[in-house]
Order: C-alpha cells, then structure tokens, then sequence
C-alpha cells in the first residue's frame, strides 16, 4: 500500500461531496427516480477483475446522485431528520480515516478519550447527573434499548433477581408504564428485551401523559415497574410532566426512563426550564445526536444515571479485550456492540464548533423557525394547525382527511419542500419537522409558498 493509492479515490470523493452540498439550496427535495430505477441502475454482474478504485468513487456518485434525497436541504422536514454541521461532517471524515474501533480505551484511546470528553459535556448541557455512563449507540431505538436495558436489570435486581445469571424465564414479571402516545422505539427496544407491550396510561390531547393516569396504573401495578416518559412528542413536540412523573414513580420504586429522540436538547436552553423541571431526577435518557444536534448519521446518545446499571448489563469480559492499567470502563460497556465506528467524535466536533452558547442559539433556532412556519401557514386558507407549536414539531390539517392526503402529496410532488403525511389523534395530518440548523426565515418563506402552491393545485374543498 501506498498513500498515493488513496490520494485520487479520496479528491474525487471529495469533489463529488462538495458539489451535493452546494446543490442542496436549490435541488429538488425527494430522489428524482425510483427505487425500481436504481436497482437496475445497479444491477449487473460482479466484474471478474479489479477497477480503478477512483473510477468506482465516480460511478457510484453518478448512479446514486438520481436516487438521493435532499435530507441536508434547510426546507426537508421530514421524519425529524436533522442536517450535518460542517465541523461534524468533516470530522466523520477523519474517523472513516482512521477507522478506529472504539469499544476499548487501551487498544483506541484517541477515540475513548474525545468520546468520554464528548459525553461529559452533553450531561453538562442538559443538565443530567455528572456521574452518568454515557453511549453512543446508532439512533434512538438502541439508545432506547440500553436505558430500558438498565432499567430492567436494575428492577429485577431490586426484585431478588438476577436476569444476567438467571434470564427471564421465571423472573417476576416487569410492569412498563407508557404513554398512550409512546414512540414505537419505545416499543421495539420493550420487544427486545423481551419485557411485551408497555401498559398504556392515558394522555392528553398534545400526547402528555396525565399524572393522574399514571399515579392509578402505578397503585394498581404489582412487582418491578419501569414507566417509560419522553420529551418531545412525535406529533405535537410536547413534553411530558417530567418532574411530577418521576416524583409519583419514584415513590413507587420504579425505574424512570426518558425517551428524548429529539425533546431532550431542548434542556440545554432555560427557555423550557419549567417544562422540563425534574428531568435530571430520571434514571435513564435516550437522545439523537443526528436529530437537533446535526451531526451524520448514525448517532444516537444513551445516558444512564447509574454507571454501573448499564455496565451491568452490557459488559463484557474475555481474555482478548484488553483492559487499560486504569480499571475505568471501556466504551464496550455502555453500549450493545463490541466493534464500532466512533460515531461520538462527530458529536465532539459539532459541539466543541458550536460552544454552549452556540448550541442554545441552535436549539432555540429550530424552535423558532417551528413557530414562524406554523404563524405562516396558519395563514393560508383552509389550514388548521393541530398542536401547540411548544418546540420543533407542527401537525396541519387542510380540512377533511383526504383533502390532507391530496394536499401532502401534492407538497411532495412539488419538489420545493418535503414534508411527511401521518395521522394524529383520528386525523390525516401534514408533519412537519425542523430540524435542520440551516433552516432560516428564507427557507420558511420558500415552504410556506410551498404549500400555498399546493394547496391552490388541489383547489378549495368541494
């Protein structure tokens, strides 16, 4: 191997990246062909001998180019995808580079150690107890799957039970407690672990769980009790009651988790201070950092209040692994993969280039481009706005169900913008996430005219 082998691949890589980027203020949003398209665009035979390495960067950009949708474009709100933050993505860059894998301090410790720095300040930011383990996983549902993974341990451990030593069968069964509205990571993670369906408590009409509701299913729930919260709901950006909702668990005993996918950047900002009061008193807590903060994917964060809890349930020893002199725990410990890439440094990259003033600015930008797209489109004739636009989410109706649908597609199809269809509450709804950092009061001027424009396509109801 020489350097020189990999000095043209990577320029060309590097021309083709840098020419999608500066597309993006002014391309089409959705792909413009279709799966059916790319599949035979890459179909065919594996060549019987080598090719140019930099001819294999350039044909890969030329047949994908067709099939790539603008998630990095500040007018793509689908989903509650963020965007990437230069720092971030050239950061990514370097740690494809230097492919490290980083689950053990003493084999990688460059990766540890700006991971570990990387955690530090995101407990710091959100305000989170400054002795919690911190992983980070590929997105919200494995971030989910270890915060809920602690918490079962913990709860059968508090139950005389050993689910390391001993698995499920015959354990005492585990209550899990859930919003009527929970996020299906929530969901997925519970199947995982083999704990079932959360026991759904009911919630109000943004989709916060009702304190009272919980307070009953905890009196009526026998044995261990995880009950399952989360900050930034799907549909509405709601949180829930986080304070009063752990005081009522905790006084049963129960093991406190919080779903913030998107939600929980928003403790980095006092401006919802009151609404998230008594988020610290939680167990555990499950973020993106490819949501708000805006770094690629795949990156997702998982905090748990007591180290040993999510060591417990991830850590593993063999003879191979080699330990540093130090005793600390290792990467591998917090997380459910042993070989990783080391997605946290993009999350150091993006912080260390925002400071925690930038962070906030960032945060609370988001919130605010939320707010105006919603003022503006309330305007438009016919548009209902569904929720209280109280962070980054706005569900819209344009009357009855299938005028949404026509309207949502017709939005699609328009190309400026791209916004999700979904229901809410028994209603077809137009979702809208802003979560990219590039979002500003041009891009939110260009997709309220948008939707005028479609809605003018569909024409007025009949």
């Amino acid at each position: 191997m020489s350097p020189d082998d990999f000095r043209q691949p990577l320029a060309h890589a590097a021309a083709h990246a840098s020419e999608w980027l500066e597309s993006l203020p002014d391309r089409p949003i959705g792909p413009r062909e279709s799966i059916g398209d790319l599949e035979r665009a890459f179909s065919g035979e594996l060549p019987e001998h080598p090719c140019d390495p930099t001819d294999v960067v350039d044909e890969l950009s030329a047949l994908a180019q067709p099939g790539l949708m603008a998630i990095g474009s500040g007018r793509f709100f689908g989903w509650v995808m963020g965007g990437t933050l230069p720092a971030a993505l050239a950061s990514d860059w370097l740690v494809s580079a230097w492919d490290q894998n980083a689950g053990l301090r003493y084999a990688t410790p460059a990766a540890a150690a700006i991971e570990e720095q990387a955690g530090r300040w995101i407990v710091d930011l959100l305000g989170l107890p400054a002795e919690s383990a911190v992983g980070f996983t590929t997105g919200g549902t494995m971030a989910n799957f270890v915060g809920l993974a602690a918490g079962r341990g913990a709860a059968l451990e508090a139950a005389g039970w050993n689910v390391n030593r001993d698995g499920l069968t015959g354990a005492p069964r585990i209550t899990v407690l859930a919003g009527a509205e929970v996020h299906s990571s929530v969901e997925l993670a519970l199947r995982y672990l083999g704990l079932g369906a959360p026991t759904v408590v009911a919630a109000d009409d943004q989709g916060r769980i009702v304190p009272q509701a919980l307070a009953a299913a905890l009196a009526a729930a026998t044995g261990p009790i995880i009950v399952a919260l989360q900050a930034g709901n799907l549909h509405s950006g709601a949180f829930d009651p986080v304070g009063e909702c752990i005081r009522i668990a905790h006084e049963r005993g129960a093991w406190v988790h919080v779903d913030g996918a998107f939600g929980l950047w928003a403790a980095a900002s006092p401006r919802w201070q009151t609404e998230l009061e008594g988020l610290e008193l939680a167990d555990s807590w499950a973020t993106d950092a490819h949501k708000t903060l805006n770094v690629p994917y795949d990156c997702g964060v998982a905090i748990v209040a007591r180290a040993g809890a999510a060591h417990s349930a991830f850590s593993v020893h063999t003879s191979y692994l080699i330990r540093d002199d130090a005793g600390a725990a290792d990467p591998l410990d917090t997380v459910p993969e042993l070989s990783r890439r080391a997605r946290g440094i993009p999350v150091w990259a993006a912080l260390r280039s925002l400071g925690v003033r930038g962070t906030v600015s960032m945060v609370e930008g988001l919130a605010h481009s939320a707010r105006a797209l919603a003022a503006g489109l309330a305007e438009l004739p016919g548009v209902e706005i569904l929720n209280d636009v109280v962070f980054t989410q706005i569900s819209v109706s344009f009357g009855s169900d299938e005028r949404t649908r026509l309207i949502t597609q017709a939005v699609i199809e328009g190309g400026a913008v791209w916004m999700s269809g979904s229901s809410w509450a028994g209603r077809d709804v137009l979702r809208i996430s802003v979560s990219n950092w590039t979002t500003d009061a041009t891009e939110v001027a260009a997709s309220v005219e948008a939707v005028a424009r479609a809605i003018a396509q569909v024409g007025p109801p009949r």
